[in-house]
């Protein structure tokens, strides 16, 4: 077995324990940890990429019990694009909470973790039932880092958050019960084999429990009409938190990906294609409703909080095209939504702290300190959401509208996609004029030291960075993309590793 699939999930929960041991470190000391381990999980996150960038599916048996009979770790490309993702997320969140966010509780390095290790876990796993053992995992290392500070506004959005999520998990649990039920296993290249093999009787169960999973992961994508806590949650959160979760509704997207096109994929027989009548329309109801909480709103953070269910639903609205082209658009998609969402929290929070009481309450104000560069930074990142050309976000939009040529919903897709983007053009645009234009008369600001200037815009300007590197690397991430995309439309080869390892297809 290759122990760098395990790496990555044993990696954070390391660095999420030791801290607890009685030597009592330091805040440096534990910031300078914090840093080094994920650091680290960024290596292992690269090293895995490579390891299986030839197409290659690497498969970790727990105690050696092979499948469908032990736990599984898989790793292959779509679970390593994730892991890298997520860690390079991770790592500039890290960087902002470090300047102070991080002092407002005890336990905050051991919850930033723990929740990476649920979500290393959540895109590694093999099992069904250990994948909602890691969602519960990340969800209550969440709960801690959106309560993280106090105050009641967060506590009243985290109360919000933890029961709408708690319903979730429950249907969960009753849609695992089902599927082992009736199949009588959990891993999931054996229950895309038997899903497929079983018999009439047991279709309805088996159509059943995997609309609830869907129903599950749309709630936890926040996909339209679930995705109600989203807004308060994140806008209530500290500025490094809501920047990592970022990747929390991908979470719930790349579940669904992962599960439908495997147990639910062509070949499952009459629980084929389970979830592609309702993906797609539900998708992009989710794109306008999206941006019109975003031209709605009285607050930057707010603002950008709907920004990212709007972008749920473009990506969503890529993978619900179901074909290679589709999927690979939003593969491309979903790193520039997650980069550049997570740089518009933590600008909005820079620039609520130089605007006194009015904070991020989007009205005209007096001149912003640094405003040049906090404007030019804006400009950038608002040019990046709004999908306006040449960055990633109008290159995976156009991406989606040439993979739904041939659709029958194409006028609904183009149309959504652009009035999407129109609207989220208004939207920022009203919002930079509040902030740096329609500014009131005040008296004449000192400048700001520019080492803490630079400390506190240097994560902002590497989530850009990411986003821009995406535009100018195109070429090679869309090709990763594509061959995420087209292994993930043909399981064959992802039930083969797991099931019969070195054996005959």
């Amino acid at each position: 077995m290759n122990h760098l699939v395990i790496a990555p999930v044993l990696l954070p929960l390391l660095a999420g324990i030791l801290p607890l041991l009685p030597h009592h470190p330091t805040m440096r000391q534990r910031r300078l940890f914090s840093i080094a381990a994920v650091v680290a999980q960024l290596g292992l996150a690269l090293a895995l990429m490579a390891a299986v960038s030839d197409g290659k599916i690497l498969v970790y048996t727990l105690g050696h019990w092979p499948a469908p009979f032990g736990i599984v770790l898989v790793a292959d490309r779509l679970a390593a694009w994730m892991l890298v993702i997520t860690t390079l997320l991770a790592l500039f969140a890290l960087l902002d909470a470090i300047r102070g966010a991080d002092t407002a509780g005890r336990h905050f390095h051991i919850l930033f973790q723990f929740q990476l290790f649920g979500l290393n876990g959540a895109f590694l796993t093999g099992d069904l039932f250990n994948l909602f053992v890691f969602f519960e995992v990340l969800l209550i290392a969440s709960y801690g880092l959106l309560l993280h500070g106090g105050g009641p506004e967060r506590t009243r959005a985290g109360l919000h958050f933890v029961v709408v999520n708690l319903v979730g998990s429950t249907l969960f649990l009753f849609a695992v019960g089902t599927l082992y039920g009736v199949l009588g296993t959990l891993n999931m290249a054996d229950l895309a084999v038997k899903a497929a093999a079983a018999p009439p009787e047991n279709v309805a169960l088996i159509r059943a429990a995997g609309l609830v999973l869907f129903g599950v992961f749309a709630l936890k994508a926040a996909l339209l009409p679930f995705h109600l806590w989203l807004p308060a949650a994140y806008a209530h959160a500290s500025a490094p938190v809501a920047a990592l979760f970022a990747i929390m509704t991908k979470v719930g997207a790349y579940s669904m990906l992962r599960v439908h096109t495997l147990i639910f994929g062509a070949g499952a027989g009459p629980a084929a294609g389970l979830s592609e009548p309702w993906l797609l329309p539900l998708a992009l109801a989710t794109v306008i409703v999206g941006m019109l909480g975003a031209v709605a709103s009285t607050h930057l953070r707010r603002q950008v909080a709907w920004l990212v269910v709007a972008s749920v639903g473009s990506l969503l609205a890529a993978f619900g095209l179901a074909t290679t082209a589709g999927l690979a658009a939003g593969l491309y998609y979903l790193p520039h939504t997650t980069f550049a969402t997570a740089a518009l929290f933590l600008l909005a929070d820079a620039i609520a702290r130089r605007r006194g009481a009015l904070g991020d309450r989007l009205d005209p104000g007096p001149a912003t300190a640094s405003p040049r560069l906090l404007g030019g930074l804006f400009f950038v990142a608002a040019m990046a959401v709004a999908g306006l050309p040449p960055l990633s976000g109008f290159l995976g939009k156009f991406l989606t509208l040439h993979a739904a040529l041939d659709h029958p919903l194409l006028p609904w897709i183009m149309g959504t996609v652009l009035a999407g983007g129109l609207l989220g053009l208004i939207a920022l645009a009203r919002t930079g004029s509040l902030l740096f234009y329609r500014v009131l008369p005040s008296e004449a600001r000192a400048a700001e030291p520019w080492p803490a200037l630079v400390r506190e815009t240097l994560p902002i300007i590497g989530l850009l960075l990411l986003g821009l590197g995406l535009t100018v690397g195109a070429g090679p991430a869309l090709d990763q993309a594509r061959a995420i995309a087209a292994q993930m439309l043909e399981p064959q080869a992802y039930i083969q590793a797991v099931l019969n390892p070195g054996g005959t297809p």
